[in-house]
């Protein structure tokens, strides 16, 4: 069973998700609801192989992990980005239809669902690499993306664990300009779907093994060395869902013949509560670990 896992889970996941979001909007769910079911199933199942194949038995949360990362994936991922911006988004996708029905839309919807969602994977990719890795090498942005980095175990649920205003500047990479070029709400909960499951797998404490997807995919065995207590490491391995922008500006990291060791910051006496986080970044306190650039 562990060798189905380690090398099927990310697979069957994967397409369960799609296939079960597909036959959501054919027995006529609303598109929130047929994105979301998915996404939470998807998200059992992933607990599920934590417990039959961990990846590492001391990655385990304890309930206080557990209660804050709760927390953050409500009120940060839920809350923020996904019910507010999400009915936020289908408000304005309705304008721009209007006016793509005038004739200046650019995005190609005529292109199949699929190949749409690819295109806009490729591109948010390459927004969220730069970003993200100017989040790393900027002071003023890695105040608030080192709450991401803060824990010391990788598991499915603190994926969620993001600074608001973290969260809040990813949504103008990742959404917002595909919303200006008039992006088609469909295309948009099928890229939903494959970023919550995706993002869940590189945080899962599984152990999975991607093979040569690892040149294609962001996935765990490569997020785990982002995640490293040790800058030459943790600062490689930028992309979001795809690892293709890594490739090209060399920042692709995954040594042979040895696994991460510890993760988190530096300074380990960083503030892990949710509020404590929240607030940290505007303190003297924000001082995690040090970074290249300003």
């Amino acid at each position: 069973m562990k060798v189905l896992i380690r090398y099927g889970a990310y697979p069957i996941v994967l397409t369960l998700g799609v296939l079960g979001h597909l036959w959501c909007l054919r027995m006529g769910l609303s598109l929130p609801v047929a994105t979301y079911i998915p996404i939470v199933l998807g998200a059992l199942l992933i607990m599920g192989f934590e417990w039959m194949a961990p990846f590492r038995c001391s990655w385990g949360p304890d309930m206080a992990a557990l209660r804050q990362d709760a927390i953050f994936m409500v009120v940060v991922q839920g809350m923020l980005p996904l019910f507010l911006s999400f009915a936020v988004s289908l408000t304005l996708l309705e304008g721009l239809h209007l006016q793509g029905e005038m004739g200046w839309s650019l995005w190609p919807h005529y292109w199949p669902v699929v190949a749409q969602m690819g295109l806009m994977m490729v591109l948010a990719d390459g927004l969220r690499y730069g970003l993200h890795r100017v989040a790393h090498e900027w002071r003023p942005l890695w105040r608030f993306h080192a709450v991401h980095h803060s824990p010391h175990i990788l598991y499915w649920l603190n994926v969620g664990r993001f600074h608001p205003v973290d969260k809040g500047v990813q949504f103008l990479f990742d959404s917002l300009p595909f919303l200006i070029l008039g992006i088609g709400e469909e295309v948009l909960a099928f890229y939903m779907v494959c970023y919550a499951l995706n993002g869940f797998f590189q945080h899962c404490n599984i152990d999975v093994r991607l093979g040569w997807l690892n040149y294609v995919i962001s996935g765990p065995e490569l997020h785990r060395w982002h995640h490293s207590k040790w800058t030459e490491e943790s600062n490689h391995n930028y992309g979001n869902n795809l690892i293709v922008w890594d490739l090209v500006f060399g920042t692709w990291y995954l040594p042979q013949g040895r696994m991460v060791e510890e993760l988190g910051l530096i300074n380990r006496a960083y503030p892990m509560t949710f509020f404590e986080q929240v607030a940290v970044p505007f303190t003297s306190e924000a001082e995690p670990q040090t970074t290249v650039g300003l």
